[in-house]
């Protein structure tokens, strides 16, 4: 009701502004203005509306996150060799090697006949066109380790076939790789920096160090990449794990004139996310930026979490946990706490970071993961091979697969939330 008197009497202003002998010269004019304001009135009504067809259309059904009455990381999978996959790993122009299953000689493909299934509401489906229309002359820039990469690979190829070969590009330029639909002027982008914060793992090809120490106050060396991104999609836990980490007060160009100090987790990580947050709350254009934030996506390497023998892991799985409820051993419960406390702290100061809760849906598919079927960098001994599970990537996913449900999602909410100004 205040609100409605406020507006009341700010009209009543307007009109005060204005000559007072104006308003009776003739019955005429105050008709032209009545039927201006109705017009306005119906037009806003009208674009509303609009709005909300093309969300509708485009997801095939209004979605529960606009009503808040649906939780959407809250489901079931559900077999579906009909509407999926989304794409054919053939068919997506950059597919990687180290996600392409099928190429690589995986025989059981129904893996990527799974579809998630909310249990109050329809997941929309992935509509490519509107995606591009979203992001017309704006850059969504994916920022963080080889799982974001996943899903940054699994993205491209859920836009792929809606735009010509001539209308895109992929541009390598050391940490940053930039997928480019040029008929929208879009760009999707994948940033590397698996710690968020400084580290000597931030070199895109040679980051595997036997002694990993990380900067948790410095961030601005990779910050500058994307501080002008409309759509900005952070990650950061898979490198963390581990129970200490060295950090380093100082410059990696001068190493030796700095202070060393060996830090416990989950305190190191808390330090780096704080780093992160000061960044985002200084530097983020609050009123253009939206900001996501992927929370853990678990890992399978102990079958007996799920039932399985004792010393395997996800080689040779073909199924879904499918008991509900399930949570395995892959992910940091307290690591996770850490990330909605951050996210808490600078929702209070005016700074909303979406959390994209994959972990649960994803901890179901044990049977998702390469496993063997990828591109080996280094050679595979005799020995490996007469053991398979020595040398499976039971971390990353499988394309098509799971990280095109944690893109659905991230699209459900790219067009729901509100428009970002030109």
């Amino acid at each position: 009701m205040a609100k409605r008197g406020e507006k009341t009497v700010k009209k009543h202003q307007v009109m005060q502004v204005l000559p007072a002998g104006a308003w009776g010269i003739k019955s005429s004019f105050r008709s032209l203005v009545a039927l201006l304001f109705a017009f306005l009135v119906v037009a806003a009504i009208y674009l509303r509306q609009s709005n909300e067809q093309v969300f509708q259309h485009a997801n095939g059904r209004h979605d529960a996150i606009s009503s808040g009455g649906c939780n959407l990381f809250s489901g079931k999978w559900v077999y579906d060799n009909k509407s999926y996959p989304l794409y054919k790993e053939r068919e997506c122009t950059f597919m990687s090697d180290q996600l392409a299953c099928e190429k690589f000689g995986r025989k059981d493909l129904n893996y990527q006949f799974w579809r998630w299934q909310p249990h109050q509401c329809d997941l929309p489906r992935f509509n490519a066109t509107a995606l591009l229309e979203r992001l017309r002359n704006k850059r969504l820039v994916f920022v963080g380790d080889s799982l974001n990469r996943n899903q940054w690979i699994s993205m491209i190829c859920l836009v792929d076939s809606a735009i010509p070969p001539a209308f895109k590009s992929m541009h390598n330029n050391g940490s940053i790789n930039v997928f480019k639909a040029k008929e929208y002027n879009a760009t999707i982008e994948f940033y590397w920096s698996p710690l968020l914060v400084e580290s000597n793992s931030d070199d895109p090809v040679n980051h595997r160090v036997p002694d990993r120490i990380v900067r948790v106050e410095a961030i601005e060396k990779h910050a500058r990449h994307w501080t002008d991104a409309d759509i900005l999609i952070f990650n950061t836990y898979l490198w963390w794990r581990r129970h200490q980490m060295k950090v380093l007060w100082g410059s990696f160009e001068s190493p030796e004139d700095g202070i060393y100090k060996t830090v416990k987790l989950p305190r190191v990580y808390e330090m780096a996310l704080q780093t992160w947050a000061r960044w985002l709350e200084v530097h983020v254009n609050r009123n253009k930026t939206l900001l996501f934030f992927m929370s853990m996506s678990p890992t399978h390497e102990m079958a007996d979490k799920w039932g399985g023998t004792s010393g395997e892991n996800c080689y040779g799985e073909t199924e879904p946990v499918m008991k509900e409820g399930y949570a395995g051993d892959g992910v940091s419960p307290r690591m996770m706490r850490a990330v909605e406390s951050v996210l808490g702290e600078l929702k209070t100061r005016g700074l909303n970071v979406q959390m994209i809760n994959i972990t649960q849906l994803s901890d179901y598919r044990k049977e998702g993961h390469p496993s063997i079927y990828r591109k080996h960098w280094e050679t595979i001994t005799q020995q490996q091979l007469s053991n398979p599970k020595t040398f499976s990537d039971c971390i990353h996913w499988c394309l098509p697969g799971v990280p095109d449900l944690w893109n659905q999602i991230l699209y459900a909410y790219i067009l729901q939330l509100n428009p970002i100004t030109e």
